[in-house]
């Protein structure tokens, strides 16, 4: 009997210590509780993702040897962390884009945006072509010069004998024509560009008139040619206008031939994006 007694003590004393393995447990799960809190105190990067690590492989039972897993199934990974091994990612259900895929994106963005500079190209080089056509047709050649540059299309309209007499911003009778065309073939090129007209002078001042200076000259006759545009049918949201008096020359006022050149009105149709590589200003 007592040496029953002392078996089944031996085998009740056994069974009590086993509280010793949760205790142990508790202890080390303190312990990581207390290292995250400190750790957030003061973030590292690199510290807190080898601490990510070494949570989970406490959470597996691998701290431990012989240690069962507190957490069943694959690894957790706390929330907001990202670490660097490419099989914890794919682990992870959350969406994750690595840093890698940044540079076939910007390539991508960046193709898009060459593709559409060249079909606006395109389609600015079809306009110039139709406008410069129509304009040796009819004897309208040596008035008008179109060029494309960074801004766009650059359809240049000199004032003298061609849309103004001297001083005056009324569209004389020859010139209506031609401002037809040059708005039906903008507006019949498929494209939504915006179309800003400029006026220029030279630098002459104005003595007499009904404007005071070039800059109510340059802003009245870049508002009379708009005026044009608008009873062709171009849309008003499409339009703007400006007035640079003497003070945007293409040629020296030293000289007639060059203040000629200076009086002009400038039609631009203006880019929506970016000129291609290689368009340069004139």
């Amino acid at each position: 009997m007592s040496r029953r007694g002392r078996g089944g003590g031996g085998e009740e004393h056994g069974a009590d210590e086993r509280w010793l393995l949760t205790y142990a447990d508790m202890i080390t799960l303190l312990m990581c509780l207390f290292m995250v809190l400190w750790s957030i105190s003061s973030v590292n990067i690199s510290k807190l993702q080898e601490l990510q690590r070494s949570l989970q492989q406490a959470f597996i039972g691998k701290v431990l040897t012989g240690g069962s897993s507190v957490l069943s199934g694959s690894p957790a990974r706390i929330q907001g962390v990202q670490t660097a091994s490419p099989s914890s990612a794919a682990s992870d259900n959350s969406t994750i884009i690595p840093n890698n895929v940044s540079a076939p994106i910007a390539q991508a963005t960046q193709a898009a945006v060459n593709q559409a500079a060249k079909q606006e190209q395109q389609s600015l080089a079809h306009v110039q072509q139709q406008i410069e056509r129509y304009a040796r047709q009819h004897g309208f050649a040596s008035q008008i010069r179109s060029t494309i540059d960074e801004r766009g299309l650059v359809i240049r309209l000199l004032t003298d004998n061609v849309l103004f007499e001297s001083g005056q911003a009324t569209v004389q009778a020859p010139a209506v024509p031609l401002l037809h065309e040059i708005a039906g073939v903008i507006l019949h090129a498929g494209i939504a560009n915006p179309i800003r007209v400029e006026g220029n002078t030279d630098n002459v001042p104005i003595t007499g008139g009904p404007y005071r200076d070039n800059w109510e000259l340059s802003a009245a006759r870049a508002t009379a040619v708009l005026e044009q545009f608008l009873a062709d049918g171009v849309p008003p949201a499409r339009l703007s206008m400006a007035g640079y008096a003497d003070q945007n020359p293409i040629e020296p006022n030293t000289t007639a031939a060059g203040r000629a050149a200076n009086r002009r009105v400038d039609v631009v149709v203006v880019r929506r994006g970016p000129a291609p590589q290689g368009v340069i200003t004139p």
